[in-house]
């Protein structure tokens, strides 16, 4: 598949640095090894070489969902990859699911829900700041653009804590400072069997989530983290990298359930 004008691409040189841009004609991405013109990469196919002015070479890739949600602009702090596949999984986010997000951040967790639920499903994303809210919506625009797959965005600007809730959803998807405050709520949006993922990055929010969900009506509440750590393999040389991401946050999974007859 060759790249057009408007497509993003993932440039990486020599070193595996990433750079992300967009295509236009025309245009350059600057850097101290000269101007790299776009136009050498529109019309080319995937994973040319391109050199720069001062002959640096770069190959030229679409990005991937993870690299994006690493390169992306952000508001608040991005869902990692590691994070967002478990959430995906954990969470059973399936075809044309209707999935409730709060808060929507800068959009990272927003595009793999849409990706999950497919043309069929729909994503409500609730953000309580308008600013978040531009970043988030401009991110997810410039990686989804005009693509069919992906499923149906219903960005709303409200207070999951207080705002009533005029959705019944299949699965909720939480990353916010109290989820605790919204469990009322939730007991009225997510259908009975629905799921309930929790993203906490502190050991209090845990403690008092579970509280929370420790009640009629929740059950199968699990919780654990993800680490993620590259391996270094050179020849005979077999090892880990000194470095990992490690703990970034706790996942808590939850099922909605029948409360038993007085």
């Amino acid at each position: 598949m060759t790249f057009s004008a408007g497509d993003l691409v993932l440039l990486i040189d020599g070193r595996g640095r990433r750079y992300l841009i967009t295509l236009e004609p025309g245009g350059a991405y600057h850097s101290h090894h000269g101007p790299l013109p776009h136009d050498e990469i529109i019309g080319a196919e995937e994973g040319v070489l391109v050199a720069s002015s001062k002959g640096r070479r770069f190959r030229a890739l679409r990005p991937t969902l993870a690299d994006y949600v690493l390169k992306m602009p952000r508001g608040a702090t991005v869902v990692y990859p590691k994070d967002v596949g478990p959430i995906v999984v954990w969470g059973d986010i399936f075809p044309g699911a209707r999935v409730l997000e709060a808060g929507t951040g800068s959009g990272s967790l927003t595009l793999a829900l849409l990706r999950a639920v497919g043309p069929k499903g729909t994503v409500h994303t609730l953000e309580r700041r308008e600013d978040h809210q531009r970043t988030a919506l401009r991110n997810i625009e410039r990686f989804v653009g005009s693509d069919p797959s992906y499923g149906t965005l219903d960005a709303r600007l409200a207070d999951l804590y207080t705002d009533p809730l005029d959705i019944v959803v299949d699965r909720v998807v939480l990353d916010v400072t109290e989820p605790w405050m919204a469990v009322d709520n939730l007991e009225r949006a997510l259908r009975p069997g629905g799921i309930l993922t929790v993203y906490m990055p502190t050991v209090p929010q845990v403690q008092r989530m579970a509280e929370a969900l420790d009640r009629p009506g929740w059950g199968m509440v699990q919780t654990f983290e993800t680490l993620h750590r590259t391996w270094k393999v050179e020849g005979l040389s077999v090892r880990p990298d000194h470095r990992m991401v490690a703990h970034t946050a706790w996942l808590m999974v939850a099922r909605r359930v029948g409360v038993p007859e007085a």
